[in-house]
């Protein structure tokens, strides 16, 4: 009853002070029962990822209100830590309905707390977010993103001064500050206006763009002749992408491109990619539809902040496949080794990092060409540490190449975070070189298990909506944790559970399930979307075998997430 009466109480809150969108308060008049639980319940949490949630109106929903409550955490926090006058704030937004808004109201809160906050005039890749940062000396920099979720989502990353973002500790700093903070306190509609006026808040310049473009240019893997006459599709899914990545390939003499019309402009509602990401079949679908038109060699398709590049590829029998992530990770992987060996300039203690997550494969790979490979918790800000480690003892250059299982890839250390413009330049490097030795990607992907061992990677994921599925996640994690004995027809050999610090990393909500013949599973929950992810990695002789394994264990899993 008491958190009945205080879901009533928010919601009146609301109804009488929300007023500086239109949208919400319309929304909060409609709002049901089931409805007004939903969005209030508990407050949108704040972690390493930010924030990330349905847009609307509630304390669990992204809006103007919750954006400006956590910019004055993130304010709060930095005053608190920082002794020096002249803190500075970068911040970028993506194609998402709303995003321009509350990247406004970010820099508004920020430019009334004191600081220089220097703002993208035009929608921005995350990785250009980053770039800026690091440029610009910023001592924290937001990007208004939800990634490759579905339309109704909308996000909000935090950046620390070195490009990569913030860390759990951090996280949870901020996290206590936005809890000190009243709802509705401190909320200037005209902050922006009077921040640009103040020249507290300044546009960032075309010059800083080009410079990052230049820099994407210069981990290009060059020094080979290559036919630059690659037929290309590309789709930007709605998304951030067009702009640098044309240019990008353009630049770099890929003249041969098409784009796919429908999902050429940006648009936050997605009309034809109702989940915009380049790991689902249904987001490469139009691609697809216009490479078998055009008899293209290559679609290329990133996600709406264009930091995740996906692919698919032509076969020798003219169909075409999409890769998974992996795939195109160990296919990169392989040519950047391959080629900095053959131009002479592989470093001479080169580092490959990977998330717990990633394909077995991978690490097989890099040691084949005397790369070390660091293994990092899942999510991108833990590979661009590890780059910043390399950064401190003064070895940035020995990292050669990163990538995680969900389509994310860097070859430099110009940015602290995957690079859809990075990805799409190197992946049409890769199948113009392939295609000019008379290979084809799929053909080169099995000389790979050839030489390596079939290994079958696969992943998903079970939903789980609202609060009571909130509780449900928990209860399987728990249930997991309490002893699984078998997996389809595989014994579990040992169980890691990563609550416990495993191998120095700190302490995260997995569980890998070691099976026989090197297989494994990995059970998570989501850092941004209410789900349980689940990898399911498969060695075996042939693809029958592996496929047959994954099924069992899949099924398992089901009766588990029922």
């Amino acid at each position: 009853m008491e958190e009945k009466r205080n879901i009533k109480e928010m919601y009146k809150l609301w109804m009488e002070n929300a007023i500086h969108d239109p949208d919400l308060l319309s929304e909060l008049k409609k709002m049901g029962d089931d409805e007004t639980e939903d969005a209030f319940y508990k407050d949108l949490s704040f972690g390493t990822g930010g924030l990330r949630g349905k847009i609307g109106a509630g304390t669990n929903r992204m809006n103007l209100y919750t954006v400006a409550r956590a910019s004055q955490g993130v304010s709060g926090y930095l005053l608190r830590s920082h002794s020096e006058r002249g803190l500075t704030a970068v911040i970028a937004y993506d194609s998402r309905n709303k995003s321009e808004c509350f990247s406004k109201a970010a820099a508004g809160i920020f430019a009334s707390k004191g600081m220089k906050v220097y703002l993208y005039k035009e929608l921005m890749p995350t990785p250009c977010l980053s770039f800026a940062v690091r440029r610009l000396k910023g001592n924290v920099g937001v990007m208004i993103t939800a990634s490759h979720n579905p339309a109704e989502y909308n996000g909000y990353k935090v950046y620390r001064s070195d490009g990569c973002q913030i860390t759990v500790k951090e996280a949870d700093e901020i996290q206590q500050e936005i809890q000190n903070i009243a709802f509705f306190e401190d909320i200037d509609p005209n902050g922006f206006q009077d921040g640009i006026k103040s020249g507290r808040i300044e546009y960032i310049s075309e010059d800083l763009y080009t410079e990052y473009i230049e820099m994407v240019k210069k981990h290009a893997v060059s020094g080979y002749p290559v036919d630059k006459n690659l037929s290309i599709i590309y789709t930007p899914l709605n998304g951030a992408g067009l702009k640098p990545v044309v240019r990008i390939l353009k630049e770099c003499g890929f003249a041969n491109m098409k784009l796919v019309k429908e999902q050429e402009q940006p648009d936050g509602n997605f009309p034809y990619c109702p989940y915009p990401n380049p790991e689902a079949a249904s987001a490469m679908e139009l691609g697809l539809s216009y490479c078998k038109t055009f008899g293209a060699d290559l679609l290329l398709a990133t996600d709406p902040d264009c930091d995740r590049a996906g692919a698919a590829v032509k076969d020798k029998d003219g169909e075409y496949r999409r890769l998974t992530a992996d795939e195109t990770g160990i296919l990169l992987l392989d040519f950047i080794c391959s080629q900095k060996i053959r131009q002479g300039v592989m470093p001479e203690n080169p580092i490959f990092i990977q998330t717990i997550v990633t394909t077995d494969l991978a690490e097989t790979i890099a040691a084949h060409y005397g790369v070390k490979t660091i293994h990092t918790l899942t999510g991108f800000k833990f590979i661009g540490e590890q780059i910043g480690r390399l950064e401190q003892e003064g070895r940035e250059g020995d990292f050669i190449f990163g990538f995680e299982e969900s389509c994310g890839y860097l070859s430099g250390s110009y940015v602290r975070d995957k690079d859809g413009v990075n990805a799409a330049l190197l992946i049409c490097e890769m199948s113009a070189y392939y295609k000019g030795q008379g290979i084809t990607l799929p053909e080169r992907l099995d000389e790979l298990y050839q030489t390596y061992g079939y290994c079958g990677k696969f992943s998903c994921s079970f939903t789980f909506e609202g609060k009571a599925g909130f509780e449900k996640m928990k209860q399987i994690m728990n249930r997991l944790r309490q002893g699984v004995d078998r997996l389809g027809d595989q014994e579990i050999c040992s169980v890691c559970d990563y609550m416990n610090e495993v191998d120095g990393l700190p302490a995260s909500d997995v569980i890998k399930f070691h099976l026989e013949r090197g297989s494994s599973v990995i059970v998570r929950p989501s850092g941004t979307e209410p789900k349980l992810k689940v990898y399911i990695t498969v060695r075996g002789s042939d693809k029958n075998r592996v496929h047959f394994v994954k099924d069992g264990i899949l099924e398992d899993l089901k009766q588990w997430f029922e």
